[in-house]
């Protein structure tokens, strides 16, 4: 992507957010046995995956990314990649009749091991310890040995990437993703007590299927009712193990991250100097960039010239994040600064990470109305700027967990600790994650509305 560029420059810039390894011949030795290793991923579905994100930030298409805030090597088991995979695929249904346009199913999955933190050290009972920062760094468990960074987990992480990789390749094209059984799953969502407003859009769906199979369109006629592109992503945080899948692209001799189809840079690693962007302007995958509130317009303008130097368009997504009832504070000057600049990107929302808060059980936790706030203020903000909203990104799971209150089967503060699971971030539940598909999709129909009478 960038003349003069090497996989290995980001180690003369200043590096946050990642680990100090307290041995470097281990450490050695391992990035050069990744080294030897195939890439997870390959360069002609990042063009792919690219390509359909130009789509995207024309209104041609929406994205869809989600998943698990961080994997976690104890709970790797082929129900969860399924049930989280099922989820996006039921939520991709709904978002794509309320768009109308196809959705680009994008999984934080098979590599999403890493995890930026607050502060360095945590105390629990008087005892301070170095934080947790994913199992492809360090033990969840609060003791000194596991807090240890260890190199050896980058070989585990590539192993279970590498397995969740292969399921979810067999789930996308070996009839597990057919659309009559996607959609007979959410008919069984719709008939809770409280879905009423979900089961008449989900009637609509089943009429139209119904309708195309009886004009001979269905999985015999049209294999592509029986398959799905899905893609791969995570956060570019642990940049030894991103510097070691990394390739050179055969046919176009181009660097390829080879550890996941689109990476991203968080809103704590995005210093135009720093490391993560440096390792990130140099390859050719998609690449997403978390916009918070303290992103500025100069900041913004010098990210987008070093990432997307060509302004090409799919290759960057400005994922924003902000908080409800913040969204109108800072994403509009952000907008300007893209339009200013002629920059091609595309927008998303991340409406999880601005809307943590402490429950009085003392349990982290997200309320569902508060993510639903800001999706709804990032539509609205869009709508009035004359842009396009192209994405949303998730922290979801397919379990039936209770780490975000409220939606239709209202978890409160007193089930959190019920089935609380996750290792870091509160995720959104099977249930919860499927509801807000359906409440995007009637913002993308309402904004399909507005987008034909203007035409008319």
């Amino acid at each position: 992507m960038t003349k003069g560029w090497t996989k290995s420059d980001w180690r003369a810039k200043p590096r946050v957010q990642m680990p100090d390894y307290p041995d470097q011949s281990a450490l050695n030795g391992v990035e050069a046995q990744l080294a030897k290793y195939p890439p997870l991923v390959f360069a002609g579905e990042a063009r792919k995956l690219k390509k359909q994100l130009a789509l995207a930030a024309e209104g041609k298409a929406f994205l869809l990314q989600g998943g698990d805030c961080a994997e976690s090597f104890a709970e790797f088991a082929a129900d969860n990649i399924r049930d989280t995979f099922r989820v996006m695929l039921q939520m991709a249904v709904v978002l794509t009749y309320g768009a109308k346009v196809p959705v680009i199913k994008v999984g934080r999955m098979a590599g999403q091991f890493a995890k930026p933190r607050s502060a360095g050290t945590e105390v629990i009972g008087g005892v301070e310890l170095p934080s947790y920062r994913g199992d492809i760094i360090n033990g969840f468990d609060f003791d000194s040995a596991s807090r240890v960074p260890d190199p050896q987990r980058m070989l585990q992480a590539y192993t279970q990437s590498a397995a969740s990789l292969n399921l979810l390749r067999a789930f996308s094209t070996g009839g597990f993703a057919d659309i009559h059984r996607v959609h007979a799953w959410t008919l069984g969502f719709a008939e809770h007590d409280k879905a009423e407003r979900y089961r008449a859009l989900s009637n609509r769906i089943s009429d139209a299927l119904d309708f195309m199979n009886a004009a001979g369109i269905n999985s015999d006629t049209a294999p592509s009712l029986a398959s799905v592109d899905f893609y791969t992503s995570h956060e570019a945080l642990l940049l030894e193990y991103e510097e070691a899948l990394c390739r050179i692209d055969s046919i176009t001799g181009q660097p390829v991250a080879g550890s996941g189809h689109m990476i991203w840079i968080g809103d704590r690693t995005r210093q135009p100097d720093g490391a993560h962007v440096e390792f990130a302007r140099g390859v050719l995958n998609p690449i997403g960039l978390k916009c918070g509130p303290t992103t500025t317009a100069e900041d913004l303008k010098v990210l987008m010239a070093k990432l997307n130097p060509h302004n090409e368009a799919g290759r960057l997504t400005l994922i924003a994040r902000f908080g409800a009832g913040k969204v109108g504070d800072h994403l509009p000057r952000l907008i300007k600064t893209v339009q200013a600049e002629g920059a091609n990107v595309l927008w998303s929302c991340d409406p999880m990470h601005g809307n943590t808060i402490k429950a009085a059980s003392g349990y982290k936790t997200r309320p569902f109305e508060s993510v639903l706030r800001e999706v709804r203020e990032f539509f609205g903000i869009h709508k009035a700027e004359g842009t396009i909203p192209g994405g949303v990104h998730f922290e979801m799971t397919g379990k039936d967990v209770t780490e975000c209150t409220g939606g239709l089967r209202a978890v409160t503060d007193e089930n959190l600790s019920d089935r609380y699971h996750t290792a870091c971030d509160p995720r959104l539940n099977a249930s919860q994650s499927l509801e807000l598909a359906f409440l995007v999709s009637e913002e993308l129909s309402a904004l399909r509305d507005v987008d034909r009478r203007v035409a008319l």
